[in-house]
């Protein structure tokens, strides 16, 4: 048998720094674990998980609930839509395309835009558009393009340039051989990235309404402070509710784009 390849240096040096950083993480925050298990914790979570049965089910309120999950559903639909675009037409400079100083610079750009929170990019941009869901969107939009942009681009730049290069050899412009030779290889990868990245953006939107960018967060805050106990129960099955009916379409829409 041959000798096995010596072990880099790096690789163990690595995973003592790793153990070394988690051990500081628990030994530098104070965490009261064993307060979650006194009877007066047990008490008041059940006492406050009590409060949210039954849920609240008039036709009224579930006319409110629909509504408000079709603006949750259109927010993380449209944001994700928009930064595909943006993804897209950041991804082509940032694999290379037009030279390595622009792509130096796009990747950094799109380093920024990931690396900002939606809640963050909520809060910022509800003061330049107001409460709704337009701001919502918007956040959802500029952290996702930075994700999209940056997969996309990784995509691009990991397709096997051969077919590019023949059509190129029998006088394909450089455009022309991108779209009919490299896209078409990394289509289905960038389409699994976009659908997992809007099962994510589901979340996200519900969310993002408790900063006051509309959907299902907005009126999950809203009872919550009121206290209102029963309608906010709705409110969180129709998050989950929506959540796995967006999985499940998902999940179809991989299988077929995989087979």
């Amino acid at each position: 048998m041959p000798t096995p390849p010596a072990r880099h240096w790096s690789g163990p040096v690595f995973g003592l720094l790793l153990a070394a950083l988690v051990i500081a993480s628990f030994a530098s925050l104070p965490l009261h674990f064993g307060a979650f298990f006194t009877l007066d914790a047990v008490n008041s979570v059940g006492e406050f998980l009590g409060g949210f049965a039954p849920p609240e089910l008039g036709p009224g309120f579930l006319t409110k609930t629909a509504i408000a999950t079709a603006e949750t559903l259109a927010m993380s639909a449209l944001g994700t839509l928009l930064a595909v675009v943006a993804g897209l037409a950041l991804a082509i400079p940032a694999a290379g395309r037009f030279g390595r100083p622009l792509r130096a610079g796009v990747r950094v750009l799109l380093n920024v835009l990931r690396s900002i929170p939606e809640l963050v990019w909520a809060s910022v941009l509800l003061i330049a558009a107001g409460l709704g869901p337009f701001p919502g969107t918007l956040a959802l939009g500029a952290h996702t393009a930075g994700v999209l942009g940056r997969l996309f681009a990784d995509a691009l730049e990991n397709a096997t340039p051969l077919p590019e290069q023949s059509l190129r050899t029998n006088g394909a412009s450089p455009m022309a051989a991108f779209f009919y030779a490299t896209l078409p290889q990394t289509l289905p990868q960038m389409l699994s990235y976009t659908l997992y990245r809007w099962e994510n953006n589901i979340r996200a939107a519900a969310i993002l309404g408790v900063v006051g960018a509309g959907g299902l967060g907005q009126m999950l805050k809203f009872h919550l402070s009121l206290f209102q106990m029963s309608k906010a129960a709705t409110v969180i099955l129709a998050m989950l509710l929506l959540v796995a009916l967006v999985d499940a379409v998902s999940f179809g829409l991989r299988r077929l784009l995989t087979r």
